[in-house]
């Protein structure tokens, strides 16, 4: 899937208001994603949601264009990356998480740098950037000229993403990349994730999540594995 959605959202102010209590009434924990534009804005968000109950956790989208850097993305270069996560964690009590982008000569560099601003778990990875051109019109397809590149065609190039920040770092991982059956998550288990995170899938399958929890079950009985502890960091390398 090829998207340039944006980040459209109702605001801090008004998930922590309207949104927020009615994810309560479900038995898992929230994690809310959290992006802006400066630093400053980051920590904004983060303050307003210090003031609510019932997230576990907060997610730092840190492929958001720097405005005051020339727009360059917070997660491009390690120094903008540890800047912002630094900041973050001045802000926050709860435990902070760090999606890195994969638009990146060395993601082991810039997920060390966040690891030691004070994050305490990587997901890995954001969109890869991507383009669709109409040749009839001369024109993009979608909203602007660039989007994110997800799904199946991405997770190879994801999971040696995941099995070398795994490597790099002493924080969970998250995976995320392609996630569409039993199989890739244990993959992504393999190489030393922690976790899997489910997206594409979902817009095909709104219950692809529950699909692939009751699907895991199965395959770990079909394969003798009685405690997902035994596929992380398990990849055989010789």
């Amino acid at each position: 899937m090829l998207n340039a959605v944006g980040l459209q959202n109702v605001g801090v102010r008004a998930f922590v208001a309207e949104k927020l209590p009615k994810l309560g009434g479900y038995r898992t924990q929230i994690v809310a994603n959290v992006f802006g534009h400066t630093v400053q804005e980051y920590v904004e968000v983060i303050q307003v949601l210090e003031t609510a109950e019932g997230l576990a956790a907060y997610e730092l989208n840190i492929s958001c264009p720097n405005v005051k850097r020339g727009g360059a993305q917070f997660g491009s270069e390690a120094g903008l990356a540890a800047e912002v996560v630094t900041a973050a964690r001045k802000a926050a009590r709860r435990p902070l998480w760090v999606k890195l982008s994969p638009n990146v000569t060395d993601i082991r560099a810039i997920a060390q740098a966040v690891e030691s601003a004070g994050a305490d778990a990587l997901t890995v990875a954001n969109t890869y950037a991507g383009m669709s051109v109409d040749a009839r019109t001369q024109k993009s397809r979608l909203g602007s000229l660039t989007g994110g590149l997800s799904g199946p065609a991405i997770k190879p190039l994801t999971l040696r993403l995941v099995y070398e920040t795994c490597r790099a770092v002493n924080i969970p991982v998250v995976g995320l990349g392609g996630v569409e059956t039993p199989e890739d998550v244990a993959e992504y288990l393999v190489v030393g994730a922690a976790a899997v995170q489910v997206g594409t899938a979902s817009f095909v399958d709104p219950k692809a999540t529950e699909r692939l929890v009751e699907g895991l079950e199965k395959w770990c009985m079909e394969e003798k594995i009685f405690d997902l502890k035994e596929l992380r960091s398990s990849l055989k390398e010789d």
